[in-house]
């Protein structure tokens, strides 16, 4: 039924042009707009979209609402850290990050990293390396 449907993701924020902000230029994604619907669109490689919508009583997500694959996790870290994105620290039995919010070891599985929007939602970077 939904095999060709080109589905998309969406979660809000509490502050629209804040999240322009962070998507467009803090994470260089495609981010514009749509005046009509007042949410903003971020474009995705491969085609794929998100949608952002404002909502007063934004709650944040509790859980990773959008990941983000990379070819080098400790560049994109770095990278990101310069731009003032802070990682999450996590010290759990399943889940333990280095000092600089990655989890897991090189070279054995994928290697993750978690960060903020500046709602509060959850997002990642990870790799296979």
């Amino acid at each position: 039924m939904f095999k060709d449907s080109h589905a998309f993701s969406s979660f809000s924020t509490d502050d629209i042009k804040q999240a322009e902000e962070f998507y467009g230029k803090t994470l260089g994604l495609d981010a514009s707009m749509n005046k009509e619907m007042g949410i903003l669109q971020v474009k995705l490689a491969g085609g794929g979209q998100v949608m952002i919508y404002p909502k007063d009583d934004h709650a944040p997500a509790t859980f990773t609402v959008l990941n983000f694959p990379v070819d080098d996790i400790e560049q994109a870290v770095d990278a990101l850290s310069g731009k003032g994105v802070t990682f999450e620290q996590y010290g759990k039995e399943y889940i333990k990050t280095d000092e600089k919010g990655i989890a897991g070891e090189p070279g054995k599985g994928p290697r993750m990293a978690w960060f903020k929007d500046p709602a509060g939602n959850i997002l990642s970077v990870l790799s296979e390396k």
